[in-house]
């Protein structure tokens, strides 16, 4: 029987009437084993006390930001950094929004700002609450993040009326925690994951991009390190923060990009897989120029040589410790799937994953947006993923992917 023996929680309590759940959650995590370590906000504290949270926890519980012995050892980050997961039961709409908005005012978000380990939340609060706007943008941005989710679920409240926004049940939690734990199907691989736009410079002030956002690119790590996956990314210049828990290498050019990702390579000749979401340059400027280019009155326009920049898939995908499973991305506005499995025989690369980014896809943008449509392409064909977010997309790849190496491994197991 798995027990959370050796396995460290935080355990953040808010406020609202679901916080006596919190208790019981307390009970079933020690029964499992787990060490638990508990904060309670001024909210939580009109539902449950201190002292009965510690009772369960066998632990000091914190409260205070201003604590001075607390905050003398650091304890907003030394909180967060000691845990393997932190769980918020329940997660309020207020503290929901602190996170989504970055803010820091108590100890509970001071430390959720300040963590680096994943978060599942489990929200509670009044079916008004949960159906606003405000607070579905929160969790859609918190998403985006990879902070998990459980719950919450329809049914009876504590202020008489009825609908979404009950708190899962602790049984329902601790399942949720078991599964991270133990529901990791990519524990014990390694992954490298290129990501984001290339810039390549003109002048010092100048430069050669796309509108490549790094989302996607972010999700997929983020996803694959939930699956257990050992992973290094590898970004360009992205208005995102680094995902939790991942070996994140920031660049700026077509060849900084590779150099990291044969560096990384050469660092674990063993890797099991390689994705390449990265939107890359495929031009330079042949001579950048180390003073601005200047625009003088009578001239005509500069000519800029280019010259073409290293094909990082094509090189992953041929490298001498070639991983054992490379994923190549297609960028098309035309042709999509004629385009896709051309690039799939060209590079090299076991799969393909093909979005439309013309401007008359769906009528929206794809780059910059929360949302993505992509198929899968490989030597089986063609299999159409539909449009979802690109949290969902990435989870789906990390299954797919577990999958696949999973039946190769059975299969060199036969032989």
């Amino acid at each position: 029987m798995q027990t959370l023996e050796n396995k460290s929680i935080l355990l953040i309590i808010s406020g609202g009437i679901a916080a006596y759940k919190s208790l019981e959650l307390i009970r079933l995590i020690r029964k499992s084993g787990g060490n638990v370590r508990c904060i309670l906000t001024k909210g939580g504290e009109q539902f449950v006390t201190p002292l009965s949270v510690s009772a369960l926890s066998e632990q000091h519980v914190y409260t205070d930001l201003w604590s001075l012995k607390d905050e003398t050892e650091m304890g907003h980050i030394r909180l967060s950094r000691e845990a393997d997961l932190i769980v918020i039961a329940p997660a309020s709409a207020n503290l929901l929004a602190q996170m989504a908005n970055g803010l820091a005012q108590d100890l509970a978000s001071t430390t959720l700002l300040a963590a680096d380990k994943p978060i599942l939340i489990a929200p509670a609060m009044n079916h008004q609450m949960w159906d606003n706007p405000a607070t579905q943008k929160n969790l859609k941005t918190l998403e985006t993040r990879g902070i998990k989710q459980v719950g919450p679920t329809k049914g009876d409240m504590a202020c008489g009326e009825h609908g979404m926004g009950r708190m899962a049940e602790p049984e329902d939690i601790m399942n949720a925690i078991n599964s991270f734990f133990f529901e990791r199907p990519l524990s014990g691989y390694s992954a490298l994951i290129s990501s984001g736009p290339t810039v390549e410079p003109l002048d010092p002030g100048r430069f050669i991009g796309n509108r490549s956002s790094g989302k996607q690119g972010r999700a997929i790590a983020a996803a694959l390190s939930s699956a257990g996956a050992n992973v290094t990314l590898v970004t360009g210049p992205v208005a995102l923060t680094d995902p939790a828990g991942v070996n994140t290498i920031h660049v700026e050019t077509a060849t900084q990009m590779l150099a990291a990702c044969e560096s990384a390579i050469e660092t674990d000749p063993k890797l099991d897989i390689a994705i390449c979401a990265a939107a890359v340059s495929d031009w330079r400027a042949k001579d950048a120029q180390d003073q601005k280019i200047k625009k003088r009155d009578g001239e005509t326009a500069p000519t800029i040589s280019f010259t073409e920049n290293p094909d990082i898939l094509r090189a992953i995908a041929n490298h001498k410790h070639r991983p054992t499973l490379v994923v190549g991305f297609a960028a098309e506005t035309e042709n999509l799937l004629d385009n896709a499995k051309a690039k799939l025989s060209r590079k090299g690369c076991d799969w393909v994953l093909a979005n439309d980014v013309s401007a008359a896809q769906d009528n929206q943008k794809v780059f910059g947006a929360d949302e993505n449509h992509v198929y899968l392409i490989n030597e089986n064909g063609v299999d159409d993923w539909g449009k979802s977010s690109k949290t969902a997309i990435a989870i789906k790849l990390a299954e797919h992917i577990a999958q696949h190496l999973q039946q190769d491994e059975q299969k060199h197991a036969a032989e």
